[in-house]
């Protein structure tokens, strides 16, 4: 990982986290403790944090404070950052998209700042306020229940605004995946709520890291023939890049700055 998107990482944990310690940031990233105290001098001296005793904070705090959706955040970083900057390159100015509450489509709404005039549609409260910095942009944050514990709304209002609207494209991560189930959810109104989007879309653009192959979660919501295009990290097995092969799935396997398909 080079410096810039070391400090970077370093800015994201905290957005996430307000009580992270050196020890922590040092893991998080496998790095080295004294790396870490480096890297947060440089970023106090650009202004962009404080350091306090044991760690540091940011000048402020942008992210929805949560629990769930901060230990999702943490949990294989740079895999899926690269995933997100490769599914990036899908999106041009103008699109209408979709993308659900996942860390990993948080990532992507990240990767997104430089698009223009893009017409967004999610569930996730802090996609939906990243792609809103954005001013150009037309940020539908879709009604609902509110999920205790988590960043999202669910729920029959939420399926009744997907209903009426037609996306271009959907950007949806999974909590399991195998050839047999295809994408599944452990939660099942969250598996509800994306089979109506994608019954409603034109594209599906699946966010899958490497860890979740193999899973077979409670429910399945989208089989492996939805799938216009699956992103996974290259830590993804060889056995499965033969088994996708096979099932004729588009697949793109993501590295810091390549991506082979």
């Amino acid at each position: 990982m080079t410096r810039y998107r070391r400090r970077q990482s370093l800015i994201d944990l905290l957005k996430q986290h307000q009580d992270l310690r050196v020890s922590d940031l040092a893991e998080a990233l496998n790095v080295s403790e004294g790396t870490v105290r480096n890297d947060l001098n440089a970023l106090e001296a650009e202004g962009k944090l404080r350091r306090v005793h044991g760690g540091a904070v940011l000048q402020s705090q942008e992210l929805t404070p949560d629990s769930n959706f901060s230990r999702r955040y943490l949990q294989n970083i740079e895999a899926k950052r690269v995933i997100a900057r490769a599914a990036a390159q899908y999106v041009n100015d103008e699109d209408s998209i979709l993308l659900d509450a996942s860390s990993t489509d948080f990532y992507l709404a990240r990767m997104l700042s430089a698009r223009q005039s893009l017409r967004v549609v999610t569930n996730g409260f802090d996609v939906a306020r990243e792609l809103a910095q954005n001013t150009s942009n037309n940020v539908i944050l879709i009604g609902g229940v509110v999920n205790n514990n988590s960043s999202s709304v669910t729920g029959l209002l939420s399926e009744r605004i997907i209903e009426d609207l037609h996306i271009n494209k959907a950007f949806l991560s999974c909590s399991g995946f195998t050839i047999e189930s295809g994408m599944t959810e452990v939660h099942l109104a969250e598996a509800q709520l994306k089979r109506k989007i994608i019954a409603s879309t034109d594209h599906l653009y699946a966010l899958i890291d490497s860890s979740k192959f193999g899973k077979a979660d409670l429910t399945s919501f989208a089989k492996a023939d939805k799938i216009t295009r699956l992103f996974t990290d290259n830590h993804v097995a060889d056995e499965w890049k033969m088994i996708l092969a096979q099932a004729g799935i588009e697949v793109s396997i993501c590295d810091e700055g390549v991506v082979t398909k």
